[in-house]
């Protein structure tokens, strides 16, 4: 049991180490140390959701207006992540707009170049992060939400990267490889779980609109990632925690308003 805890632990730090700039002790890049990475992704989030209701409470403290509020929130998943999960994006954007072959697309996944549709993308996307962030309200407890997004997307895409072959291989098939069979899958299905209630106890009407919103993104990438590319890859789920996080963000805020308008 205690080398059990122990593998975790060293798991859970690879994967801050990989997937952030949060400070870790040194594991060996060893496949047991890789065994729970995914399904520590989900602790990213968390830590992640912290920092974002951190800057909010300071916003709010130091009655910064909402421009100031929603750069916070645009920029400060790229300090704590290093843009990693966001390289994954630019590098598929570049990928589907090739509109090759799924064998030519996984060649320009691997191109450490960054192509004319990736700046556009990442532009677009960072730019429609702002813009949304500068409509959040802060009236009701469903704001709570915000601060669940980094994890609820990271579990899905934790998810959907085990549920299906990796495209080739990669950092994302060594990671599947060393999981021991089934297990990673089963924890991220509970993380799911938790995560689900707990935004439907923080605002029922949203937290339900947030969580669809989520799962459909989750099946429309894993279709597309068979589709367009023939199976999962490291990049496709980084495209899939940015997409996630952006619509599940605009969900929240539609029904904000909705709410806004029905009850005030």
């Amino acid at each position: 049991m205690k080398e059990k805890i122990r593998l975790i632990l060293r798991s859970a730090a690879t994967a801050f180490s990989l997937f952030s700039r949060v400070p870790m002790p040194k594991t060996a890049w060893q496949p047991e140390n890789m065994r729970y990475v995914l399904a520590s992704l989900p602790l990213i989030g968390v830590f992640m959701g912290l920092v974002l209701a951190a800057w909010w409470g300071v916003c709010k403290w130091l009655s910064f207006d909402s421009i100031l509020l929603a750069a916070g929130i645009a920029l400060l998943p790229l300090l704590v992540t290093g843009g990693i999960h966001l390289d994954g994006f630019c590098d598929t954007v570049d990928a589907l707009s090739s509109h090759a072959e799924p064998e030519r697309k996984r060649e320009i996944l691997k191109d450490p170049h960054v192509g004319a549709f990736a700046a556009i993308g990442v532009c677009a996307y960072l730019l429609a992060y702002f813009a949304l962030a500068t409509e959040l309200m802060d009236k009701s407890g469903s704001i709570l939400l915000l601060f669940l997004i980094p994890a609820a997307s990271r579990a899905v895409a934790g998810y959907i990267s085990v549920s299906i072959k990796s495209a080739g291989e990669g950092l994302l098939s060594a990671m599947q490889t060393a999981a021991p069979e089934g297990s990673a899958k089963k924890v991220l299905a509970v993380w799911m779980a938790v995560l689900g209630i707990a935004m439907l106890a923080v605002s029922p009407f949203a937290g339900l609109f947030v969580v669809l919103t989520g799962a459909l993104c989750g099946w429309l990438v894993r279709r597309m990632a068979v589709r367009q590319f023939g199976g999962m890859s490291g990049d496709i789920s980084g495209f899939l925690i940015q997409t996630c996080e952006l619509a599940m963000l605009g969900a929240l805020i539609l029904t904000q308003r909705v709410m806004w308008i029905w009850f005030w």
